[in-house]
């Protein structure tokens, strides 16, 4: 069941954003995860990209909040206010036990880009768990092909030489659109500035080895998947390409967004959401 909140210390935590002036609780698991949570109703367990955190569903855990859901934002572990300690063990089971700890399920999931590729093995392994799945910017993992897992395998070595800041400085401007705003462009790069190397490099590894093609073909939960129409890290063909092999998924490009549309257009994010949740809440 849920524990009081608070964090490793036992020392209560509330979490205020700028663009969010109602509280977030703040609960820690027995293995060291850290969760944002706001709002009450039916549960949704939000789970960020590989250069986020908890805080980059914020917008967006709001929105749907204020729509009658109760939002559960992790920090993967080696994430945001998470611990290392579970780093290097199975992400997607690493979820499902917090969904025991936390005593919710089935919930409705929402994974981005990394998130989603958890999310996808989520809802392979533990269909009871899951009444819903969306996959936002997402893809099958980087184990398509050679090229693209040493691709990802490089970006450890990169973080670890250049520093999480300027690491940051060189890529966030691919994850937006061109019409993002100043200060959303801002938060991102802030996002990705504040990640740690333990977690990433567990996070890279993970999608390094990771082709979840035969696993979304298999998956058996109602299923949207949704890409911004200016998303040029995974593009917005592979997405489509996601959509087509979970059976019966629906498909939405979202204008205006790039990778990062979860913080470019939350408003519309939810919309979308919503929508296809319609009478599942």
């Amino acid at each position: 069941m849920l524990k009081p909140t608070s964090d490793v210390s036992g020392t209560a935590v509330v979490n205020r954003t700028q663009d969010s002036p109602a509280p977030a609780e703040r609960w820690m698991s027995s293995t060291g995860v850290s969760v944002e949570i706001r709002g009450s109703g039916t549960p949704v367990l939000m789970m960020h990209g590989i250069g986020g955190s908890a805080n980059s569903c914020g917008l967006l855990a709001e929105r749907l909040s204020n729509h009658g859901y109760r939002t559960f934002a992790w920090d993967a572990p080696g994430y945001g206010q998470s611990t290392d300690a579970s780093v290097e063990e199975d992400h997607a089971d690493i979820a499902a036990a917090l969904l025991s700890e936390l005593g919710i399920g089935p919930v409705h999931v929402f994974g981005t880009s990394w998130g989603g590729v958890i999310g996808a093995q989520l809802a392979a392994r533990h269909p009871e768990l899951v009444s819903s799945l969306v996959l936002a910017s997402s893809t099958r993992g980087s184990c398509i092909t050679r090229e693209s897992a040493d691709r990802m395998l490089k970006r450890i070595r990169e973080l670890k030489d250049a520093g999480p800041t300027a690491f940051a400085a060189r890529r966030f401007r691919r994850l937006v659109s061109p019409v993002t705003t100043v200060q959303i462009a801002e938060a991102v790069r802030a996002d990705m500035a504040s990640v740690r190397l333990p977690g990433y490099s567990a996070a890279a590894r993970m999608m390094a080895r990771t082709n979840n093609t035969v696993v979304l073909t298999a998956l058996n939960v109602p299923c949207l998947v949704v890409v911004g129409r200016d998303d040029f890290v995974t593009g917005v063909e592979e997405s489509r390409f996601v959509a087509k092999l979970v059976p019966g998924a629906r498909f939405e490009i979202l204008e205006d967004a790039g990778h990062a549309a979860l913080q470019e257009q939350p408003e519309m994010m939810a919309e979308t959401i919503l929508d296809f949740w319609g009478d599942k809440k």
